[in-house]
């Protein structure tokens, strides 16, 4: 599996405390029907070594795209991330 990075991000949490991410795409390999495609999924690491990934979202590159820049907008933390998956798929 390939990670490639796409950005990165600083929050603010309540607290008035700064949080910084990393945000990759994750290439990897999945059959379908019969195939070998490549498939495409996220992982979110934070500067203090936290870390959350998913594996095996999509084999569309644009809805790949379109999950990054959401997490980014967002400032999706490791935490909250399997959260913010289940409400996109």
């Amino acid at each position: 599996m390939r990670e490639l990075l796409v950005g990165s991000c600083q929050a603010m949490d309540e607290e008035g405390r700064t949080h910084g991410y990393r945000y990759y795409i994750l290439v990897g390999e999945m059959p379908v029907g019969g195939l070998t495609c490549e498939s495409y999924g996220v992982k979110i690491v934070g500067e203090n070594g936290d870390q959350a990934s998913v594996e095996n979202l999509t084999i569309r590159t644009e809805r790949i795209d379109r999950l990054m820049e959401l997490l980014i907008r967002n400032a999706v933390s490791p935490v909250a991330l399997r959260d913010v998956i289940d409400d996109w798929l």
